[in-house]
């Protein structure tokens, strides 16, 4: 809160913007001072603010010192944090051995971030051999301390049957609890597992609220799914123009099947006017992501245009910038 308050204080006058500066350099004098005397706490705060640059200069290096300075005196953040440094190559080599061997020290400390990362490392098999029985180990531990992207990650080996016995109704129980906290990628899964009846009673009306919570996040493939409740009738009176809704957020941000959702409603004009040349613009931008649902709709809307409309069409295409 203090951050925040002295922050605001420098856009007030200069005097205010004295005072905070002196009232942050300060705080940074003693934060370096508990960590040069030992304080792994007060490292890890400073080797954050080396990386983040937060009322100190940015520095990657300074702060990969930090971070190891607390991280050999069997702090967990700092391994954490240390790790990252590895993983993501700043202020050090890429190393993902080294990032994996210092998730384990973290991991081993019950610290649940660093458990989920050395879970990802064995799913993706980076630093470590993949191995998805020891992911869900190490998923489970998180999940159980409440960890919602474990949580979410370890839904998906039971859905999958990867690294643990396929069982949808624990696939189902982890959802659930990732979802409760706000996760939109299991508020999404967990949704579908209602529309087809999986793990769970069939529910149109409980997938309709799930994707909308995720849709809400900006979660692109739940903003397509909600498009397609709608499109369909389930769980809601069926409306094109809510439809299209829906696909056209999750198509500006360059979700492929619901740009080729989009394409196909102003093919058929469901929703909006029929637009040949939208139809092909949002056909050409699903092909980009290996989507081909509706060619022959989209052969029909080539022949319906002219070469100049083509091409105005294609370089929209090459120009488009999806939405963050």
């Amino acid at each position: 809160m203090k951050s925040k308050i002295t922050s605001l204080s420098r856009w007030v006058g200069s005097g205010l913007l004295c005072l905070s500066l002196t009232v942050q350099a300060q705080e940074m004098d003693e934060i370096r001072a508990k960590a040069e005397s030992g304080d792994p706490t007060a490292q890890v705060h400073l080797g954050l603010a080396c990386k983040n640059g937060f009322d100190v200069s940015q520095d990657m290096k300074e702060a990969v010192k930090w971070f190891r300075a607390a991280a050999d005196q069997n702090w967990a953040s700092g391994q954490k944090n240390l790790a990252n440094m590895y993983y993501q190559g700043l202020g050090v080599t890429q190393d993902y051995a080294e990032a994996a061997k210092w998730y384990r020290k973290a991991a081993e400390a019950n610290y649940a971030s660093a458990q989920n990362n050395l879970a990802m490392m064995y799913l993706e098999g980076k630093g470590v051999a993949q191995d998805f029985g020891l992911a869900a180990q190490w998923l489970r531990k998180a999940a159980e301390r409440h960890y919602a992207e474990s949580q979410n990650l370890l839904g998906q080996l039971y859905l999958g049957g990867n690294g643990v016995e396929k069982n949808l109704e624990e696939a189902a129980k982890w959802f659930k609890q990732s979802a409760e906290q706000g996760y939109a990628s299991a508020q999404n899964t967990l949704g579908y597992l209602y529309v087809e009846g999986m793990g769970v009673a069939k529910d149109y009306s409980q997938a309709i609220k799930l994707f909308r919570l995720a849709a809400d996040q900006n979660y692109a493939e739940a903003q397509n799914n909600l498009g397609k409740m709608y499109e369909n009738g389930q769980g809601v009176p069926q409306q094109y123009a809510e439809a299209v809704n829906w696909y056209r957020r999750a198509a500006e941000r360059g979700y492929g099947g619901a740009q080729n959702n989009l394409a196909i409603a102003y093919a058929l004009g469901h929703g909006v006017p029929k637009d040949s040349f939208e139809a092909y613009k949002w056909f050409a931008l699903a092909e980009t992501h290996g989507d081909h649902n509706g060619a022959e709709l989209f052969k029909q809307v080539a022949s319906e245009m002219k070469p100049e409309q083509i091409a105005q069409a294609r370089k929209l295409v090459s120009d488009f910038i999806p939405k963050n």
